[in-house]
């Protein structure tokens, strides 16, 4: 493979991942959606980040793991704690690292 194989490549790939989300931006942009539509699109991105963030603590080995020895889920009780509590996402994220810091430091 040469220079320009691997130059127009990264250019397809680029278009490829680039095209979804510059196409509806473009397309919708000057459209007014329906409130419903609005408030319904609003709970994507949280449920998305939720389910994401369920699988990693959930299956952190790509199996369901509800066991005791699954750090992710001890670290998950104090940092969701911290979320609630002080409503910081940057002091929230901090409790997270901290938790997993000690728990792989003395249990990992």
């Amino acid at each position: 493979m040469n220079a320009a194989d691997i130059w127009l490549m990264i250019l397809g790939v680029a278009l490829v991942s680039l095209a979804p989300r510059i196409i509806p931006v473009i397309l919708f942009s000057r459209c007014k959606m329906p409130p419903w539509l609005e408030k319904w699109l609003s709970f994507v991105a949280p449920a998305v980040l939720g389910a994401l963030t369920a699988v990693s603590i959930l299956a952190p080995a790509g199996i369901i793991d509800l066991g005791r020895d699954n750090l992710y889920i001890w670290a998950f009780i104090p940092t969701l704690a911290a979320g609630l509590i002080l409503k910081s996402i940057f002091l929230t994220l901090l409790v997270g690292i901290l938790s997993m810091a000690v728990l792989f430091h003395f249990m990992g």
